[in-house]
């Protein structure tokens, strides 16, 4: 647990410094039935939880994280660089994949 809050701590120090939102997450976020704006990936956050974890990821250690925004649940795939954090994906989780605190993945 307590690696989760470390690597949360660096995931928000490079926030601090700048956020980039990669093409696809851009993508993802404008889609109509999406509509998730920046100032929602600020508040995702402030108030993350870790959900997943990819320390072996090709684009450098990321992890998906998690929070309500407005009644909405939101995820978040970011990962921390030097001088800022990269969000790779962001979307409005769905039901049939996601348990209903949309934490942990259904199982197949």
């Amino acid at each position: 647990m307590t690696r989760k809050k470390d690597f949360l701590k660096i995931i928000k120090q490079s926030a601090a410094k700048k956020i980039l939102f990669l093409p696809h997450a851009v993508r993802q976020m404008s889609k109509p039935d999406r509509m998730i704006s920046t100032k929602d990936i600020r508040l995702v956050l402030e108030h993350a939880e870790i959900i997943e974890d990819y320390p072996e990821d090709v684009r450098g250690h990321s992890c998906m994280i998690f929070s309500f925004i407005d009644k909405r649940p939101i995820h978040v795939v970011c990962s921390p660089k030097e001088e800022y954090l990269a969000i790779i994906t962001a979307y409005i989780p769905n039901d049939q994949e996601w348990n209903n605190n949309y934490k942990k993945r259904k199982e197949s």
